[in-house]
C-alpha cells in the first residue's frame, strides 16, 4: 500500500477513485496523567514518553487508514492529511486523525 500526501503518483495512472478513508486513535486520560507526572521533573528538552505515545497513536491511525483502503480494493491512499487534537474535558485526551483518498492505480 502506497500512502502519500501528494495528489498523484509519478508514473502511475489512477484507475479508480474509491472514496475518502480515515484512521483515528484517541489516547485516554490515564495516559496523560502518567506522562505529565514524568514530565514534571524535566526542565526543558524533549519528553520521550510523550513522543512515544504520539508515535503509537499515529501508527494506529495509519493502520486503520490502510485497512479501510484495502477493504475498498485500493492499492494507494493519496492526499493524506494528519491532524493532532487535544479533546475531552480539560484536554485529557489526544486524538490523531488521518484522512485521504483511496485509489486503485495501474502501472
Amino acid at each position: 500500500m502506497i500512502v502519500s500526501t501528494t495528489h498523484h503518483l509519478d508514473g502511475k495512472e489512477v484507475e479508480a477513485y474509491l472514496g475518502v478513508v480515515v484512521g483515528e486513535a484517541v489516547m485516554g486520560a490515564n495516559l496523560f496523567s502518567d506522562i505529565f507526572a514524568s514530565i514534571r521533573d524535566i526542565v526543558g528538552g524533549r519528553s520521550g514518553a510523550y513522543e512515544e505515545e504520539l508515535t503509537r497513536a499515529r501508527k494506529i491511525a495509519f493502520g486503520e487508514l490502510e485497512n479501510e483502503a484495502r477493504m475498498l480494493g485500493a492499492n494507494a491512499v493519496l492526499a493524506v492529511d494528519i491532524d493532532y487534537q487535544v479533546v475531552g474535558s480539560k484536554g485529557s485526551m489526544l486524538m490523531v486523525s488521518i484522512s485521504g483518498t483511496a485509489v486503485r492505480y495501474r502501472g
